[in-house]
């Protein structure tokens, strides 16, 4: 083999793990829902797509079909940009406006709902892939009534926590906040606004403030109102998926991940380790907001913690590629112009030669 020869050989070659290597460090999709106080698309998705118990998540499978359930991590924006207020309609906050999910959105007043006090509690939203980013939650204002579409003027204006690049514990973001005083059946709306992508990722938890049982406040008056004929009895307790629930179903997911990340848990080691996070340290840093009996807010737009410079950032927007396809892209496209210019030299100085 001629020195020319073997100079392309070796650039291909190198060229093809830089490549990989490019998309391997390149951002996972993100994915994920709140999972306590439990999300109404959790909370169905553990009751089983193909025969839920509870009368609620009957009628969102009959309203939207079973898909909705198996992929209940990706109720989401892909262009939001923070501009969630101005782009998700009223009536279609718990599905984000997707009609994929518009089961997500019947009023009633009977779904399986979280036991839930005031004060300081630990909130769980499972990540089924890390991501920097804020998350925002809302409740329900004095008398929220569940048997009506749920509107973005039925919320508190102002979040009563905010948290920026909280840590990650075996696949869950884990933060703290305090629970503001209510009673009665309420609606804890959140959202998780990326900050290395434009997209957004949305929830509802039906929560039941007060002691004891998990019925008490869950109706009001005699009813009605409710959406596909809901009994205004009490509704049952949500829970969470566990994680070999969420495994068993996630053949049967249809949401995309682009090559970028992968949603089944038993990859979630690998991913966390990508993203950089010390789990066991918590070294991931934690900007946590609460609001005061005012509503007002003392912090400013929530930006990334620069304890997490290793997580994939895409600085991108509508327009902008993932850094995954273009850095590979860009490696593949000057491997190939470099074979093509040795192989030009190669064969001209064959010609000249003769």
């Amino acid at each position: 083999m001629s020195a020319r020869r073997k100079a392309v050989a070796i650039a291909a070659v190198s060229a093809a793990p830089l490549a990989l290597t490019a998309l391997a460090v390149g951002p996972a999709a993100a994915h994920g829902s709140m999972t306590d106080p439990v999300s109404r698309v959790a909370a169905c998705y553990a009751e089983g797509p193909e025969s839920p118990r509870s009368a609620a998540c009957k009628a969102a499978v009959a309203t939207s079909g079973t898909q909705a359930l198996y992929d209940w991590n990706g109720v989401n924006i892909a262009n939001a940009a923070g501009r969630s207020k101005q782009i998700i309609p009223d009536g279609k906050l718990c599905s984000a406006g997707n009609d994929k999910y518009k089961g997500l959105d019947l009023a009633r007043a009977d779904w399986p709902a979280t036991q839930l006090t005031s004060g300081n509690r630990t909130f769980r939203y499972k990540g089924t892939a890390p991501h920097k980013g804020s998350f925002e939650l809302y409740v329900t204002k004095d008398g929220y009534d569940p048997a009506k579409p749920l509107k973005w003027s039925d919320l508190e204006e102002k979040p009563f926590l905010k948290v920026t690049d909280p840590k990650l514990e075996n696949g869950d973001y884990v933060f703290d906040g305090v629970v503001p005083v209510k009673s009665g059946r309420h609606l804890i709306y959140s959202v998780w606004q990326r900050s290395d992508s434009p997209e957004a990722f949305y929830t509802c938890s039906d929560v039941v403030f007060g002691e004891g049982g998990n019925g008490g406040g869950g109706g009001r008056g005699d009813g009605g109102g409710q959406g596909a004929g809901a009994e205004a009895s009490a509704a049952p307790t949500a829970s969470a998926p566990s994680d070999k629930e969420i495994a068993d179903g996630t053949d049967k997911s249809s949401v995309e991940h682009d090559g970028h990340g992968d949603d089944d848990p038993k990859t979630q080691a690998t991913a966390t380790a990508a993203a950089g996070t010390d789990t066991e340290s918590g070294s991931t840093e934690t900007t946590t907001t609460a609001t005061d009996g005012s509503g007002a807010d003392s912090s400013t737009d929530a930006e990334p913690a620069g304890a997490t410079e290793n997580l994939a950032e895409t600085g991108g927007d509508s327009t902008t590629s993932y850094i995954a396809i273009g850095g590979a892209t860009a490696l593949a496209i000057g491997a190939a112009a470099l074979f093509a210019s040795v192989r030009r030299r190669t064969v001209s100085g064959g010609r000249h030669s003769r």
